[in-house]
């Protein structure tokens, strides 16, 4: 029996194994795979504008250092995943990522609404982890279905990236409670 369900993001997605690659049943699993694959790549090309007004917006150097360094990995991070679609012979489509859509547009509010210095790069840095804990799930996830698709070249590709998102994410950290979460705790509201 085929038929579309929603998945609660708006997308149709193949409740059978019927799609044929390459003359080969193609799984659930892969077309999980596939659909996650054009989300994550979605979501790092939004990046690649939303990054830049964090930059703007960010007062602490370490913090603006931080920021632009990861801006850099973002743009290879496309690219990695540009490799990734082509291991597995498909052509990189890029589809709607409604969370990062939405992380975006918080991270939006959160300059917006923050008081310019210490507090509006706490405010950063929170929108930014937030970022990065959607991205380092997503790419655990892919990661974890490249190995059980027995797609080694696409997983190594993928762990390349979690780990930057690790390290962004720790960096993150660093920053906070190094410097800018007690400078934002000293400032009067």
């Amino acid at each position: 029996m085929q038929h579309q369900e929603n998945n609660g993001s708006g997308k149709g997605m193949k409740s059978n194994a019927t799609s044929q690659k390459g003359g080969m049943q193609a799984s659930q699993l892969m077309q999980l795979f596939e659909d996650g694959l054009k989300d994550i790549y979605w979501a790092e090309q939004a990046l690649t504008q939303a990054i830049p007004k964090m930059i703007k917006n960010a007062t602490s150097a370490e913090l603006v250092d931080a920021l632009t360094h990861h801006l850099a990995e973002t743009n290879e991070q496309i690219i990695r995943l540009e490799q990734v679609f082509g291991a597995i012979g498909k052509k990189p489509t890029a589809e709607k990522c409604d969370a990062m859509a939405g992380l975006i547009k918080e991270a939006d509010r959160i300059m917006a609404d923050c008081e310019e210095g210490p507090m509006r790069d706490a405010g950063i840095i929170a929108a930014g982890q937030k970022v990065e804990h959607y991205e380092i799930a997503t790419y655990g996830t892919l990661r974890q279905f490249a190995d059980t698709l027995g797609l080694s070249a696409a997983g190594d590709l993928l762990q390349t990236t979690l780990d930057e998102e690790k390290a962004a994410d720790q960096t993150l950290t660093n920053i906070a409670v190094s410097a800018v979460n007690v400078e934002a705790s000293t400032e009067i509201f």
